[in-house]
């Protein structure tokens, strides 16, 4: 599986994993490392059928299992879905995906028309973040909205 955690280290035999839309509870036989990946073998999962149906789904955690983080910091599943309000405060559109990118994450903002903005999560786009109220302040640079 690939991996998008910074805590790889949980994912471990003995643990249950949530597996797919359902969040089908499955526990950890095997888990080995390889590069940025992690091989996983599942309890009950024996055949190479067994393991395709596995392909490209979500695995998770409970949300009791994740470990809290520096304040100021956010976890992806927290931020998207937050309002996204311009540095005046009026309404854009909301966060509808992050996309990492190595140098900084871009967040893609679906504007209240429809169309997408795209957004460098660097120190002067980014102004806060409340996630009490759910919304983020960001500063549009001229010339970065779409036409």
């Amino acid at each position: 599986m690939t991996v998008f955690t910074d805590f790889p280290e949980r994912i471990r035999a003995g643990k249950t994993l949530y597996v797919g839309e359902d969040h089908r509870p499955m526990l950890v036989r095997q888990a080995r490392p390889t590069d940025a990946k992690i091989l996983l073998a599942f309890d009950g999962v024996e055949t190479r059928t067994q393991a395709e149906e596995l392909r490209n789904l979500i695995v998770s955690v409970p949300r009791a299992d994740i470990p809290p983080l520096p304040e100021g910091e956010y976890y992806y599943h927290e931020l998207l879905g937050l309002e996204v309000l311009s540095e005046d405060g009026h309404p854009l559109g909301s966060l509808e995906e992050i996309l990492p990118t190595g140098a900084n994450d871009v967040y893609l903002i679906r504007l209240m028309d429809g169309r997408e903005l795209l957004l460098p999560v660097i120190p002067g786009v980014l102004l806060g973040v409340d996630m009490p109220k759910r919304q983020m302040r960001v500063q549009v640079m001229p010339g970065a909205m779409p036409e």
